[in-house]
């Protein structure tokens, strides 16, 4: 497929989500994002203020992540957590949902989950992202979840956290995308080191790529 450096690179969340990162670690992802034409920088909750005061002046979106990375935290404290990241500066945040009550077909309570953060989304005009942890849900499972999306319209339902057992793939997405409707995006995530892997996820589907390999992928891209 046919795809500009400028371009990829306007498709990746540039990621540090290590529970050791430093500010000097934060510096230099903000650095490389702005460096690079990155999307966003995906983080989690606690440094967002500090990272969108470092991405003052850019085009670099600040993001933060939700209930990360096992989705077990009640709705409450889910909204809560999206609250105090909005009022430190995020822009967008990606939740993950409650991976249980989805291998419980507990459908009414994720829609619940899914209604309650994508409204504190469209009230503040931040950009929500689903995350459904693909690894650990069966097909069925998967659709059942795109086609809430579908009906509640976050921006984005993606595919994995990283810290699961597997990462985005191929299938996956298509299934996303397939079921999720035009109106909701795929971000592929997990295991998205090469350029080879990125292009396939996009040519999948997805228009966000979340790696903290975006500069990889962009180097490999622009030495072809």
């Amino acid at each position: 497929m046919k795809i500009t450096r400028k371009e990829l690179a306007g498709m990746v969340d540039h990621t540090n989500l290590k529970a050791y990162a430093t500010k000097e670690d934060f510096q230099q992802l903000c650095e490389e994002a702005k460096a690079y034409g990155f999307k966003s920088v995906a983080i989690n909750s606690y440094p967002v203020a500090m990272c969108r005061k470092m991405l003052e002046n850019s085009s670099v979106l600040c993001g933060a992540a939700i209930g990360f990375p096992l989705g077990q935290t009640t709705i409450a404290v889910k909204a809560a957590e999206v609250e105090d990241a909005i009022g430190n500066g995020c822009q967008e945040f990606d939740y993950v949902c409650n991976i249980g009550k989805v291998k419980e077909h507990d459908y009414a309570y994720l829609r619940k989950e899914m209604e309650c953060l994508v409204g504190i989304a469209r009230k503040h005009g931040v950009c929500c992202k689903v995350i459904f942890e693909t690894c650990y849900l069966e097909e069925d499972e998967i659709i059942e979840l795109a086609k809430i999306a579908k009906e509640v319209e976050p921006d984005f339902v993606k595919t994995s956290t990283g810290f699961g057992s597997a990462g985005a793939t191929i299938a996956h997405v298509r299934l996303m995308k397939q079921y999720a409707g035009d109106k909701v995006q795929v971000k592929a995530a997990g295991g998205i080191r090469d350029l080879k892997t990125a292009l396939a996820m996009i040519e999948a589907g997805a228009t966000r790529l979340g790696t903290s390999s975006g500069i990889k992928i962009c180097d490999e891209l622009a030495e072809k």
